[in-house]
């Protein structure tokens, strides 16, 4: 009697659907200026006198703030969109601390979501809780892979 591996059957694995993927590209201008080109739009970053800069546009840490705090203003409008409620006063006010120790890093971030004054009082927690879920507060809690290479 001659022995054959058993079959194993395998059920083909679904294929993961190709990652979405978004490009931007940042070059020198002067100083520690830098331009963000970012689908035909340009954004400028430098640093402030006192850290040696010209002050000609907000840093980067500032961009990473201010990012966070339009994507919450982002989804707080269209919770509102959704709702049919205008959006006429919404806002969000931002404050962030860096840490004292290494690395160097933002240590807090604070933003405080201000409802348009026409909202009801029912509708504030829906409108937070979904605000709290922008895409940027989902990707620095389930920090994303990071790969810095130096071009060849």
């Amino acid at each position: 009697m001659t022995r054959t591996a058993p079959e194993i059957a395998t059920t083909p694995r679904p294929t993961e659907p190709e990652a979405d993927v978004h490009r931007l590209e940042v070059t020198h201008v002067f100083g520690d200026a830098y331009a963000v080109n970012v689908r035909g739009h340009q954004l400028l970053v430098d640093q402030p006198v006192e850290a040696g800069g010209k002050d000609t546009a907000p840093t980067p840490v500032e961009l990473f703030a201010a990012s966070l705090a339009t994507c919450v203003a982002f989804y707080a409008g269209r919770y509102l969109q959704r709702h049919g409620l205008n959006s006429t006063g919404l806002g969000v006010r931002t404050e962030f601390t860096m840490a004292t120790d290494r690395p160097a890093r933002v240590a807090s971030i604070r933003l405080v979501l201000v409802p348009p004054p026409a909202l009801s009082p029912q509708r504030h927690a829906a409108m937070l809780a979904v605000a709290s879920h922008c895409t940027i507060h989902n990707t620095l809690h389930e920090t994303p892979e990071i790969g810095i290479e130096l071009e060849q």
